[in-house]
């Protein structure tokens, strides 16, 4: 039965007291109860056997209860559970308020607390009890005291928006006799603490581009600093929803590790230094900022990828093979050396059997010969050798009217082909192995990401096609000239999506945002709003932001900021032929001059050498006569 309960331990501290603290004892059973917290409960105090007995029977025997030695290292401070902890202390117990302070963020979050006074009950005094404590905005602090005049207990709790500003109490209900009158419609405090009274909070902005300050609200420039200017909007909204104030700092960078100090830069490195609340503008998610800060919410769907044209077929693939399938070629040769031997076949009987006679071909005609006519034939040179006969002649027009309707789909084919754009590139495999150049926003995420890429395909990339030989960064550079050299062709840029389309509708041509591919690089999820480590605002940050994007007011900033990728409706222009294009003709045409020639010239060798056998032959013989 015990392995079913989830551990939710009670840490109570208290003294050995007359009878009539028994009703406080059964009082904060009851809270337990009508908290509804599944607990494991470990009593530590300096009860009676019999008070320790009593409390056990309030809880229930299905729960089970420990007695350990009272410690501030039992506290659940690495426990995965936190938010099952449910911690009593009796504030009359001399250790009490050093252990309170010792608990440190445990006071505020995830853990949740009952505090007694066995000696001083009263309301008022207990209230300053809690003056010098860090009982932050999201603590879940219940306290049981006794009002003038009233009967029972009355269970209350207690917050305060930082240590300068003044404690506030809260009503959670009433006890009598076994009896607790609930008063809170809701038991989260990040519902019910949202008015923040016009508290100030901070947040922390990156600006990569002075002139952003001046168009912060503007939606001017829409295309600089998208990121930060979302955003930016998010947190005012954020600010009113919560009835707060704001104040902003701006700094240059998200913020990296320096791996001398440990320490981050930029807005990681001000919410790190509790020099602000907010992060204000969202941030991808890495494995080393987890540590540093809370990750809330992920209020910019957008993503940085290589954008770039599709280059022209002919780039990545041999043009002048693609018209016909294997199977199509297959058979074409087939049927050159079919007829070629047929036609060998009917000129050597008609050589023996009739008398037909085909010049001076007629002593060295052979199957190579009849190949060269057949494939001079298909296409469309004709054919040097005169057919004389009738089944000669009708296997030559057969031959010529057959290929004739195979050279003029080639040809079609080819012509389309060319003006065809490649899908090849879909892979950053297929990215580092083209013959794209490759360039990104110069940004300080892309050059960090870029930089300390582990993986061997993100790495090549890098080594090979971003840094030039002296081991700069001139790849890095302005969203303007990349998207020129996008639009120009053969060239993928790494930049943010929606910042990129929205400059490729201003200045593209209808036909040239026809063909544009994405291939992601960082390999990361969508970028995430985060606040300070363990903050108290935490939670209610998180419910406003989650707030903004169920109404639609995020989704409205995103549609106002940002530009979808571009529809491809004017069609494609005319391409043309460039020496990509022929380039594997160009090949095959000079494999056929160094052939001709390496041929030529070992037949001249060859003649020579047999002209100066034949000659040693005639004068050995002569001089043996």
């Amino acid at each position: 039965m015990r392995s079913l309960i989830h551990p939710l331990f009670v840490f109570v501290l208290v003294k050995s007291t007359v009878s009539s603290n028994s009703d406080l004892i059964t009082a904060v059973t009851d809270l337990i109860h009508c908290l509804k917290f599944p607990v494991h409960v470990s009593v530590l105090s300096c009860w009676t056997e019999e008070e320790k007995l009593q409390f056990w029977k309030g809880i229930g025997g299905t729960t089970a209860v420990q007695f350990p030695i009272a410690d501030q290292r039992k506290l659940p401070w690495n426990d995965r559970n936190q938010h099952q902890y449910l911690l009593v202390i009796d504030a009359s117990c001399p250790r009490s308020k050093q252990l309170l302070r010792s608990a440190g963020q445990l006071l505020y979050y995830r853990v949740k607390w009952i505090v007694i006074n066995q000696k001083k009950s009263n309301c008022g005094k207990f209230t300053k009890y809690f003056e010098e404590l860090p009982v932050y905005i999201s603590n879940e602090i219940y306290y049981v005291c006794e009002e003038n005049g009233a009967r029972g207990y009355t269970i209350k709790q207690v917050f305060r928006h930082s240590l300068a500003t003044g404690l506030i109490d809260e009503t959670f209900g009433y006890w009598n006799r076994g009896i607790i009158i609930k008063l809170q419609n809701s038991t989260s405090a990040a519902v019910r603490r949202r008015n923040l009274n016009h508290f100030k909070l901070r947040a922390s902005i990156v600006i990569t581009h002075n002139e952003t300050l001046k168009h912060l609200e503007d939606y001017r420039e829409k295309h600089v600093d998208t990121i930060t200017k979302k955003n930016y909007f998010l947190t005012k909204y954020l600010i009113q929803d919560l009835n707060a104030t704001i104040q902003f700092s701006f700094v240059n960078s998200w913020g990296y590790r320096n791996k001398e100090t440990g320490k981050f830069s930029g807005m990681i490195g001000e919410l790190q230094n509790n020099q602000a609340d907010l992060g204000g503008t969202a941030l991808f998610l890495t494995a080393d900022r987890i540590k540093e800060i809370d990750y809330l919410s992920m209020t910019t769907p957008t993503r940085a990828k290589f954008i770039f044209r599709s280059p022209k077929l002919s780039f990545t693939d041999n043009v002048f093979l693609l018209p016909f399938s294997g199977t199509v070629w297959l058979c074409i040769i087939s049927y050159i050396v079919l007829s070629a031997i047929l036609l060998l076949t009917i000129m050597k009987v008609e050589l023996r059997c009739t008398n037909v006679r085909y010049g001076n071909t007629d002593s060295r005609l052979n199957l190579m010969d009849t190949v060269l006519n057949m494939f001079g034939t298909s296409c469309q040179q004709g054919s040097y050798l005169e057919p004389k006969s009738l089944p000669a002649k009708c296997l030559i027009l057969l031959s010529l009217i057959i290929l004739m309707f195979l050279y003029a789909s080639y040809s079609a084919n080819i012509v389309a082909l060319i003006q065809s754009p490649s899908n090849k590139i879909r892979t950053l495999e297929d990215l580092l192995n083209s013959r794209l150049e490759t360039g990104a926003e110069d940004t300080v995420y892309n050059k960090y990401y870029f930089m300390h890429e582990t993986e061997p395909v993100r790495r090549a990339i890098y080594e090979h096609k971003m840094k030039t030989r002296d081991g700069s960064g001139s790849k890095f550079i302005t969203l303007d000239k990349g998207v020129e050299k996008v639009r120009r062709g053969l060239y993928a840029f790494h930049v943010e999506l929606g910042v990129c389309y929205k400059l490729i509708s201003e200045t593209y041509q209808e036909d040239e945002k026809c063909g544009l591919q994405e291939i992601e690089y960082l390999n990361i999820i969508d970028p995430y709003y985060a606040v300070r480590k363990n903050s108290s605002f935490r939670e209610l940050v998180r419910l406003s932001l989650f707030k903004l994007r169920e109404f639609g007011i995020q989704g409205r900033e995103h549609s106002m900021l940002y530009t979808r990728k571009p529809t491809c409706s004017g069609g494609s222009s005319f391409i043309p032929v460039s020496m990509v294009d022929v380039r594997p003709a160009l090949t095959l045409l000079a494999w056929g001059f160094g052939i001709a020639g390496g041929l030529l010239v070992a037949e001249t060798v060859w003649t020579r050498i047999r002209k100066r056998n034949i000659q040693l032959d005639l004068v050995s013989g002569a001089i043996f006569k």
